[in-house]
């Protein structure tokens, strides 16, 4: 057993990347952001879906087709493989810890 919020890295430079899960098929990272937001031309367009969940913190999506997502402790997005996206914001105050899922 091990716990989502022990031994939280430092994200103050970059946000921090932990594998929790990875099996064929399937992938669970936490990844914690300390004020980090994508580059205005930097788009993740994952072959993945992704199912992400905002455990604390605050942050902001946006798709490529302009819509933004204001994310909150316990809100979750379900994202397709292939819609682009990208971190707008994230809380510079605090940590954000996310928990994404990625899955074929």
């Amino acid at each position: 057993m091990d716990n989502l919020f022990a031994l939280l890295p430092d994200a103050s430079a970059a946000e921090q990347f932990t594998a929790v899960l990875q099996q064929p098929g399937l992938r669970i990272e936490r990844i914690v952001s300390h004020g980090q937001a994508s580059g205005a031309d930097d788009w993740y367009d994952q072959d993945e879906h992704e199912w992400v969940l905002l455990l604390q913190g605050a942050a902001r999506l946006m798709f490529a087709d302009g819509r933004l997502q204001t994310l909150g402790r316990g809100d979750y997005v379900h994202i397709p493989a292939h819609q682009k996206h990208r971190v707008d914001w994230t809380d510079p105050g605090r940590d954000s810890i996310w928990l994404a899922v990625f899955y074929r």
